[in-house]
């Protein structure tokens, strides 16, 4: 493992996923051949992926040829958990012209030190809250009501039913994710030897 706090130990490619709070940094070393670092400037600019107003821009440094990239633990710590977009903006120094040559996402992940914080994705907490409505609509099997003209219909138990699978598989699928991130496979990986 690099030390992560080296610039020469840097990644050289932006990080899929970090954590609230961290210190982070990166290289792009694919850049200097097209947009040398004495006439042009690198920013990262990432927004959440839910279309929040939350935005921040990651701007680069030079570092020999290459553009290096750095968060601090103090600007991550006030960023929101969950999916970003980003936009790798190239801008010439000679005239601010801008132009985007990358994008992507990353998963920024809360920090379980903050005990303000739900660390359960989003199919987790649908799955728990939908069972805890499951197991409420025993005791008021009311699916529909009014009350003076204004009326209210819950979801059926079936539709209950339906979205808790759903929900259920994608926790599922958010594991398998990460157990093959994590380089341990799936149940469904097949060994062979001969």
């Amino acid at each position: 493992m690099a030390n992560a706090f080296s610039a020469q130990d840097a990644p050289s490619t932006e990080p899929d996923s970090f954590v609230v709070g961290d210190f982070v940094q990166w290289k792009r070393t694919d850049l200097s051949s097209d947009y040398p670092n004495d006439q042009y400037t690198a920013n990262y600019v990432s927004r959440d992926a839910k279309g929040g107003s939350h935005e921040f821009t990651v701007s680069g440094s030079a570092s020999g040829d290459d553009y290096l990239f750095s968060i601090l633990g103090s600007a991550s710590s006030a960023f929101s958990g969950g999916r970003h977009r980003w936009q790798l903006e190239i801008v010439r120094n000679s005239d601010s012209e801008r132009v985007v040559v990358d994008s992507g996402h990353w998963e920024i992940v809360v920090d379980l030190d903050d005990s303000n914080v739900d660390p359960r994705s989003h199919a987790e907490i649908m799955v728990d809250k939908i069972q805890s409505i499951l197991e409420g609509k025993a005791d008021s099997d009311v699916e529909e009501y009014s009350v003076q003209g204004r009326s209210l219909k819950k979801m059926s138990y079936q539709e209950l039913l339906d979205a808790r699978k759903y929900y259920k598989q994608e926790v599922k699928s958010e594991k398998l994710k990460e157990m093959i991130k994590r380089g341990k496979g799936s149940s469904a990986t097949i060994k062979v030897t001969f």
